[in-house]
């Protein structure tokens, strides 16, 4: 149970407080159709953040605000997008899944739900976030997940990415790699890993970090994939890195490949585990 925040009156001038419970949630979705996870100030955009708040205030019957592990843009997906937010209504887990789920677009999906302690913060308590980004190498366009991966008709050589891609390991200076509207206050992130590999007919760029750059994997993994189809060399990606000046990387890779799908918290909040999707790659690792 959360800290007691709210105060009722009665007839006899005396207060009673009613409880409040803090829940923790694991969202998936598929952000073709929306313009990214955070709400707008027109409610008329459609955002997946915009969706939570409906769908849980009617479970809740209250209005109920999520806070997220990590803001996704326009058309990015995710398969383990932690919140938490705070409701005065104590439901069964169960209850905030299947009665969220009832409540959402077919394209956004509760995956569990677990009360947590008030010193739990989806964003602040976060030690480390993993992306995928999924790219489809072969000359023919895909009809099926066209809106799910990056399509390119160019070969990839994703030994050259592997090197191109292990300059950007550590901590460094991104102001490279991150969209010149970021507004974070520094640019210093810490990359604990970057892998790259094939799933099937999909090659993979796994990137962990304890937190990212607005635009900062769409960037590495354009830089990467003009590496792989020959266009640059591998050293290319760290004189883009040294040059610290976004004007020297490359363009921005679409959205639709980049999936959110891990967050790393305190073991002692116990949350569930991520199965690191999306769930039709045959690499969970």
């Amino acid at each position: 149970m959360t800290q007691e925040i709210t105060q009722l009156g009665s007839e006899e001038g005396a207060t009673t407080v009613a409880p409040s419970y803090r829940y923790a949630l694991c969202v998936e979705y598929a952000g073709a159709a929306y313009n990214g996870w955070q709400i707008q100030k027109n409610d008329e955009v459609p955002t997946v953040q915009g969706h939570m708040h409906k769908a849980l205030s009617v479970v809740a019957n209250e209005p109920v605000t999520v806070v997220c592990a990590g803001r996704t843009d326009t058309g990015v997906n995710g398969t383990y997008q932690i919140i938490h937010f705070d409701t005065h209504a104590k439901r069964e887990n169960r209850a905030w899944v299947l009665g969220g789920n009832s409540n959402l677009p077919d394209d956004i999906a509760i995956r569990w739900a677990t009360p947590v302690d008030d010193t739990f913060h989806a964003r602040f308590s976060a030690q480390e976030r993993r992306y995928r980004y999924l790219i489809y190498s072969t000359r023919i366009k895909p009809a099926l997940l066209s809106k799910g991966v990056t399509w390119t008709y160019k070969p990839l050589d994703i030994e050259r990415m592997r090197e191109a891609g292990a300059h950007l390991v550590g901590v460094h200076d991104f102001s490279s790699y991150r969209a010149v509207a970021c507004q974070a206050k520094s640019p210093i992130r810490d990359v604990k890993a970057l892998n790259i590999y094939r799933s099937g007919e999909l090659i993979v760029i796994d990137v962990q970090a304890n937190a990212f750059l607005h635009h900062m994997i769409r960037n590495i993994a354009g830089v990467l994939m003009s590496i792989g189809a020959g266009e640059a060399e591998p050293i290319w990606a760290k004189q883009v890195l040294d040059a610290r000046n976004r004007c020297a990387g490359g363009i921005t890779a679409p959205p639709s490949g980049l999936y959110f799908v891990d967050v790393k918290y305190p073991q002692s909040y116990a949350l569930p585990k991520s199965e690191l999707g999306p769930y039709f790659l045959n690499i969970t690792g």
